[in-house]
C-alpha cells in the first residue's frame, strides 16, 4: 500500500507532502490544475525516464520520495537477491539534478533504474485508457484467463517442467553436435593418433637418438679424432716417448730437491694417464664401425619425427606427447558422448512426456473453467450497464507447444443482443473495454493480493447511470485494496472514502499546484461543482449529498 509521497521542486509543486488512505480515494480539481503532475510524479517513482523539463527551480534538485507499505507482497526474495535491506516500510527515492543526473535509491541504497521500475511495478499500477489495448493481446488474455481460472499454480508448475525441457532438448542438440563433429573428424584423428603412436614417444628419446645420428653420419671423423689422440700420445717420439725420457733424466737428481721428487711423481702419474687414454681411443677405433642399415633406420625414424614435428608446428618431444594423449582422450571422450546422448535422450523423452501432460492439464482446466470465468465477467458487465454481454473463451488445441502450453485462445465478445460474438478487439468500443478491465480488475482483486491501483480518468466517455455503476465497482475494488481514480465525473467522486482536489494558485508572480484533502462539507462542495460548474445552487449540493449517500 502506498502510503505517503513527498515532492520537491517538481514542475508547479514547490513542495508537498501526501498521506495516503487505505480504500477509494478520488482526485478531482479543473482541466489544468496539475493532476497530470501528480501522475508525472508517481511515474518518476515507477522508473520511468526523467524528463528534465520538470525541475521546477534550476538552483535547486528535484526530488520525489514514496513510502509504501509492503508486508504480505511476498518482496523478501526480491530485495534478497538485489542485495537490498528489506523492510515493512519502504522507501523509494528519485532524485534528479540540474546537471542532467538522475538517482533512483530504495531504503537509501543507490539502484539501477532497471531494478526501481522491477520493483514499482510489484506496488503500483497505474491504469490509464490506453491500457485497454493490452485487451487484445492473446497473451494477455491467456494470463487473465488463468489467474480468474485458479490455474497459476499449474500453469507455474507447468512452465517449469517445459523451461526444463528445453534446457535438457538444447543440451542433447549441443551434444549430439559435438559428437557429429568428432565422427566428422575420426577418421583425421585416428590417422593423427596412429602416426604418433607409431613414434613410440613414451620410450624413444629422439633427442639421444639425434646424438646417435649425428655421430654415425660424421663416422671418419670420429674415428680421425681417436686416432690423433694415439699418434700424439702413445707412437714414436709422441708425448709419452718425450715424458719417459724426461722422467729418466729427473731420476737422477730429484733426490737433490724434495720438490723435484713430488714433480718427478706427478710426471710419473701422467704418463700413466695418457698411456690409459691412448689405449682407450685405439680400443673405440676398434669399435667405431657403420651400419649402413641403422644408420638408415636412424634416418628413417628421425625424417618422420621430425615431419611430425613440423606438421604440428611444435618444437619438443614433450609438446608432441601432449598432442597424443588429447587425441587418446578425445576418443575415450567420444565413447563417454554416446553414452550421455543414450542417457539424456531417456530423460528427455520422460520431461517430453510431462510437458505433453502438463499442457493437456492446463488446456483442460481452461476449457472447465472458461464458462465460470465469463459467466463472472458478463454479471459485473450487467452491473456497468452492459446488460446484453455475451463473453466466451474460445480454446484450440495447438500442436506447437510453449512455455503456456499448447491452447490458442480468442477472447470473443458481444456487448449487445443479437450480435454474434467476435473477438473483443473488434467487437468492443473504447468505453466498453474501459468497462470490461474494470471488471476484470475487480475480479483480480479477489483473486490476488495487488498493488495499489490508480485510474487515470477510466470513466472518460460515461455519464450518467453507467458512471455511478462504475463507482460502485471501484468503491468495491476499494474495499480489497488501495484504489485512487483521477475523474472528472460527479458519480464516481461521490463513491470515494476519501477526496483530493488539485488546484493551481498564483501569488505575485508564480504558479503553483497544491493538494487538499477534503473535509465531508468541503466534498459536497465539489461534487456539486462537478455537476453544476462553478454556479452552485442547492439542488446541485442535495445531488452532491445524495450521491455521497
Amino acid at each position: 500500500m502506498l502510503v505517503q509521497i513527498n515532492i520537491q521542486n517538481f514542475a508547479l509543486i514547490a513542495a508537498a507532502e501526501l498521506n495516503f488512505q487505505p480504500e477509494f480515494t478520488v482526485i478531482t480539481g479543473e482541466t489544468g490544475s496539475g493532476k497530470s503532475i501528480l501522475l508525472g510524479a508517481l511515474n518518476l517513482i515507477l522508473g520511468e525516464r526523467a524528463d528534465y523539463g520538470v525541475i521546477r527551480n534550476q538552483a535547486e534538485k528535484t526530488a520525489v520520495e514514496a513510502t509504501f507499505h509492503i508486508q504480505g507482497f511476498g518482496l523478501e526474495s526480491f530485495f534478497e537477491t538485489h542485495d537490498l535491506d528489506y523492510s515493512e516500510e519502504t522507501i523509494i527515492r528519485r532524485e534528479i539534478s540540474s546537471q542532467g543526473k538522475s538517482r533512483a535509491f530504495v531504503n537509501d541504497t543507490p539502484v539501477q533504474l532497471t531494478i526501481l521500475k522491477e520493483l514499482s511495478e510489484k506496488l503500483v499500477h497505474i491504469h490509464s485508457q490506453h491500457d485497454t489495448l493490452a485487451l487484445k493481446n492473446n497473451q494477455f488474455q491467456m494470463e487473465l484467463l488463468d489467474v480468474l481460472a485458479d490455474n497459476t499454480t499449474l500453469r507455474a508448475s507447468f512452465k517449469k517442467t517445459f523451461s526444463d525441457w528445453k534446457k535438457l532438448t538444447k543440451k542433447l542438440a549441443d551434444l549430439k553436435a559435438s559428437y557429429a563433429k568428432i565422427v566428422q573428424e575420426a577418421d583425421y584423428n585416428q590417422f593423427q593418433w596412429e602416426e604418433l603412436n607409431q613414434l613410440n614417444l613414451d620410450q624413444i628419446s629422439y633427442s639421444n637418438m639425434e646424438t646417435e645420428l649425428n655421430a654415425v653420419e660424421n663416422m671418419e671423423e670420429i674415428k680421425a679424432g681417436f686416432a690423433s689422440i694415439v699418434q700424439y700420445i702413445g707412437e714414436e717420439r709422441g708425448i709419452t716417448d718425450l715424458l719417459s725420457l724426461l722422467k729418466s733424466n729427473l731420476d737422477k737428481v730429484k733426490q737433490l730437491h724434495p720438490n723435484l721428487q713430488s714433480l718427478s711423481e706427478r710426471i710419473i702419474a701422467t704418463l700413466i694417464e695418457l698411456k690409459d687414454i691412448s689405449e682407450e681411443a685405439e680400443g673405440q677405433i676398434e669399435t667405431l664401425e657403420v651400419d649402413p642399415k641403422k644408420q638408415m633406420e636412424l634416418l628413417e625414424k628421425m625424417d618422420q619425427y621430425n615431419r611430425v614435428i613440423l606438421k604440428h608446428q611444435v618444437k619438443t618431444q614433450e609438446d608432441l606427447i601432449l598432442i597424443f594423449k588429447e587425441l587418446s582422450n578425445g576418443q575415450s571422450n567420444a565413447e563417454n558422448i554416446e553414452a550421455d546422448i543414450i542417457q539424456l535422450e531417456k530423460e528427455v523423452e520422460v520431461l517430453e512426456t510431462k510437458v505433453q501432460q502438463g499442457a493437456k492439464d492446463l488446456h483442460d482446466r481452461r476449457i472447465s473453467n472458461g464458462p465460470k470465468v465469463a459467466k463472472q465477467l458478463e454479471e459485473i458487465l450487467t452491473e456497468l450497464k452492459l446488460e446484453n454481454s455475451v463473453l466466451k473463451f474460445d480454446l484450440e488445441q495447438l500442436d506447437k507447444i510453449d512455455e503456456t502450453g499448447f491452447s490458442k485462445l480468442t477472447l470473443l465478445f458481444s456487448p449487445n443482443m443479437g450480435m454474434t460474438p467476435k473477438p473483443i478487439e473488434k467487437a468492443a468500443s473504447g468505453g466498453e473495454l474501459s468497462r470490461f478491465m474494470l471488471a476484470l480488475q475487480l475480479l483480480l482483486s479477489a483473486k490476488k493480493q495487488l498493488p495499489t491501483l490508480l485510474f487515470d480518468e477510466i470513466d472518460t466517455g460515461v455519464s450518467g447511470e453507467v458512471a455511478q455503476k462504475i463507482g460502485n465497482v471501484l468503491k468495491r475494488m476499494g474495499q480489497q485494496m488501495q484504489v485512487l481514480a483521477i475523474t472528472h465525473l460527479p458519480q464516481v467522486a461521490g463513491k470515494g472514502t476519501h477526496h483530493w482536489k488539485v488546484e493551481k494558485t498564483q501569488s505575485s508572480d508564480k504558479t503553483l499546484t497544491q493538494v487538499t484533502v477534503l473535509t465531508e462539507a468541503e466534498r459536497v462542495q465539489e461534487i456539486a461543482r462537478l455537476m453544476s460548474g462553478e454556479n452552485i445552487n442547492e439542488a446541485a449540493l442535495a445531488n452532491a449529498r445524495a450521491l455521497m449517500n
